[in-house]
């Protein structure tokens, strides 16, 4: 039989994290689930596999000699074209991302930068990255016509401002009451 902990000893054990070590490779990954909310233990492992799979591409391009292979000036300027418009890298080519930028930064973290619910705190919609995916998953949320569900999905650089509240929402027709600019269409329904 173990006596009862002390307030002082309770206090002390919540800031402490038992089933986690920093000399676990895993430390990184609970840290980046905690912080982001990754409900599916798979999404960082996806995420980490793309995130190799584009350092090692950027790797094997950076091989090639840059004057003389054309492939090499297609195939980089394609990647990096296609990470900046999906929100991974912060600079496009023209603004003098190279591969370089590719190998530090295209990370887990990047990803998840880019998923609804990150983007919906960004955006000021929510206060916390939990209270936005129970939103998602109750289908509030609308990315442009389409209403999302997936937690997971993950919002462009040109889709980030079409990211709002579905019409029939209750916290839409709340918002809009706050504001003063609800029509009066909308005050008969309820």
């Amino acid at each position: 039989m173990v006596r009862k902990l002390k307030h002082h000893e309770q206090k002390l054990l919540k800031k402490v994290d038992l089933h986690t070590y920093k000399s676990d490779a895993s430390h990184r990954e609970q840290a980046v689930r905690a912080r982001y909310y990754l409900q599916d233990p798979l999404d960082y492992k996806k995420y980490n596999a793309i995130c190799g799979s584009l350092r090692q591409l950027a790797h094997k391009l950076s091989a090639l000699d840059p004057d003389s292979d054309p492939i090499r000036k297609k195939i980089e300027s394609e990647v990096l074209e296609k990470l900046w418009s999906m929100g991974i890298l912060k600079q496009s080519r023209e603004q003098g991302a190279g591969l370089s930028k590719v190998e530090r930064e295209v990370t887990v973290s990047s990803f998840c930068r880019r998923r609804l619910g990150v983007v919906m705190v960004r955006n000021g919609m929510v206060e916390t990255v939990k209270a936005a995916v129970t939103l998602i998953e109750q289908g509030h949320v609308r990315v442009g016509t389409e209403v999302v569900t997936d937690p997971a999905y993950l919002v462009t650089r040109n889709m980030e401002d079409f990211v709002t509240w579905v019409d029939s929402s209750k916290i839409k027709r709340s918002i809009m009451q706050y504001r003063d600019k609800l029509d009066d269409f909308d005050l008969m329904e309820g």
